[in-house]
């Protein structure tokens, strides 16, 4: 019988000061079984976004990191750490780079993804084997839904190291960096700096980790350099982080070329925050501009699918599908401005148009995914049923209340919630459902309404249980038990109902470009994940081949008797990739 690892189970031994015991480190060898024991990690189930409580928790983690993030910013104090330059020579007249994002979900699709990137090539139809990397950068975002050194270890470095336990000594070994996501950041990059830039050279699996910071600059062969950046929430730069950046600039020249890696793609988000761009462009324009060099490939992760934005002069790749729950990709606009036009800043770059060259999933598959929602929603966010359940007992017996007064005033049966109350609690709730705090954008009449809307049919489900719950012999019992049997008997139906609401009005709202995010995340979409591996060939060239993986493997095994460098889990399920779209190539 095959284990189940997407059932957590207690991890139990020794934790070190960065997680739980790795097992390579006590003397054990390939695990048996995937119990964590063996395993030295716990595999996670995916994320359930909608739950109420993620929801409140996440909401006030942005709200604090938000508000003090200026004083948790441990960027100032990198610049007392090493100022590395980091530099990679070709493997066999190439060197190969693997990028990933978005990536410390639930085990099945975070670890589908790590057994891709870990393999020595992949068979690709169209495009032959193409080689693991040589380099293999995490765009952000490594675990969910908030940072510590236990979530890092069963979300990321568990499964990274499960995937490529050890590297082959017949070639070097590759080279681990990352850069920081808004989840990264909500500890404050306390967990991330001790995982991915210690003092000393450290390995996750068979891929080492160099970097010293929260972002690195890589020279590469043949005038290519690798550039990530750390914004901090797109707040700002900080000074120490220029100061690094401007030393490794100064090996720029005119027949140098950078790739740039971002945490999000603010080239997108800048149609909605017109300032969401600022900090990139003034990254271009005062630290790469000057030596003449030239960016012709930005890439990032934050939007959880495969994008592309094209312009004869640079690429503007997104992807972020390492794990998380699918985006959707059909809404996304069919041309952006970068900068934007209604940018405030002063001396911004001469603006240039892009337009939506490929995506994935296609536009067709990402409008068939809104209808799972129906199902979905309840199946993966019970919680959020259940809250749903609540708030519809508690209206429908405050319409009741009213509707016994208003007929008999004298019949007191029914518990007594002022009505007034909860009518404002609904609304206001689905209003702020409909644009979160934390969402970019300025709120508009379109979510004013919708959300009203929403909230209004939630009352009117209420006021249609109401009448049936006074027909029915529960409210001719006595006092409390009225009540009790509203919560037990008519709140898990209205839940329900009231879930299947939602549902419907996520789907409408899409229409409208609002709640496009719930809509994805309520559903929690595993399939349709993608990364992408780039090569520098012999003749300087750069090819980028954007990977799709339609469907993740659900069901794993231990392979004991493998090699010291073979996956410690295997799949049971057909895995496999393929192109998203046809290699682009800068030459």
């Amino acid at each position: 019988m095959t284990d189940d690892p997407t059932t957590p189970v207690p991890t139990a031994g020794p934790a070190g000061p960065d997680g739980p015991a790795d097992p390579t480190s006590v003397g054990h060898h390939r695990p048996e079984s995937l119990d964590p024991k063996e395993l030295g990690f716990t595999p996670q189930p995916p994320v359930p976004w909608l739950a109420p409580m993620l929801l409140l928790g996440t909401g006030l983690r942005t709200l604090l990191a938000i508000l003090l993030g200026a004083y948790l910013d441990k960027r100032e104090l990198q610049g007392a750490l090493p100022s590395d330059l980091h530099s990679h020579d070709a493997v066999d007249g190439e060197l190969w780079i693997d990028y990933v994002a978005d990536l410390g979900d639930g085990f099945p699709a975070t670890y589908s993804m790590a057994y891709l990137l870990a393999q020595p090539d992949l068979d690709v139809a169209g495009a032959g084997r193409l080689r693991r990397g040589d380099l293999l950068v995490m765009g952000g975002d490594q675990v969910y839904p908030s940072a510590s050194g236990e979530a890092y270890e069963d979300r990321c470095k568990g499964p990274y190291q499960a995937a490529f336990p050890k590297a082959p000594t017949d070639r070097p070994q590759p080279t681990l960096y990352a850069i920081p996501g808004n989840h990264d950041w909500y500890d404050g990059l306390t967990a991330f700096l001790r995982l991915f830039a210690r003092r000393k050279d450290a390995s996750i699996g068979g891929w080492r980790t160099e970097q010293k910071r929260s972002y690195f600059a890589a020279r590469l062969p043949n005038n290519w350099w690798l550039y990530a950046i750390d914004e901090q929430f797109g707040a700002y730069l900080d000074d120490p982080q220029l100061m690094y950046f401007e030393k490794a600039a100064q090996q720029l020249g005119p027949n140098d070329r950078v790739i740039l890696a971002v945490p999000e793609p603010t080239w997108v988000k800048a149609a909605v925050d017109h300032q969401a761009y600022d900090a990139v462009d003034y990254f271009i324009r005062t630290i790469i501009k000057p030596t003449g060099a030239r960016v012709p490939v930005m890439i990032s992760g934050d939007m959880h699918h495969y994008a592309r934005y094209a312009h004869p002069d640079r690429q503007l790749i997104t992807c972020g599908g390492g794990g998380a729950y699918l985006s959707a990709t059909h809404t996304l606009p069919e041309q952006i401005t970068v900068p934007p036009v209604d940018t405030i800043t002063r001396n911004a770059s001469p603006r240039r148009e892009y337009d939506l060259a490929s995506r994935y999933p296609e536009p067709a598959r990402s409008r068939r995914y809104r209808w799972g929602i129906f199902h979905l929603l309840p199946r993966r966010n019970p919680g959020f049923a259940a809250l749903l359940g609540t708030l519809q007992v508690l209206l429908m017996l405050a319409i009741a209340g009213v509707i016994v007064s208003w007929s008999n005033p004298d019949n007191q049966r029914l518990f007594s919630i002022p009505l007034a109350a909860m009518v404002l609690l609904t609304l206001a709730a689905s209003v702020v459902f409909a644009k979160p705090p934390s969402a970019s954008g300025v709120r508009n009449s379109r979510h004013w309404l919708l959300g009203i809307g929403h909230g209004v049919a939630q009352i009117a489900l209420a006021w249609v249980g109401a009448e049936i719950w006074l027909d029915l012999p529960f409210v001719d019992w006595p006092w409390p038990l009225p009540v009790v049997a509203a919560a037990v008997v008519y709140g898990p139906v209205a839940g329900l109902v009231a879930t299947q609401l939602t549902a419907a009005y996520l789907v409408l709202a899409s229409a409208f470009n609002v709640n496009v995010n719930e809509l994805f995340a309520g559903q929690g979409i595993e399939d349709s994940k993608s990364f992408v591996r780039m090569r520098i060939a012999a003749d300087g060239s750069l090819t980028i081949f954007p990977m799709a993986v339609d469907r993740v493997c659900r069901r794993w095994r231990a392979d004991p008797g493998g090699a010291p460098h073979d996956p410690w889990i295997v799949p049971e399920q057909p895995l496999a990739a393929r192109l998203a779209e046809e290699p682009i190539t800068i030459r």
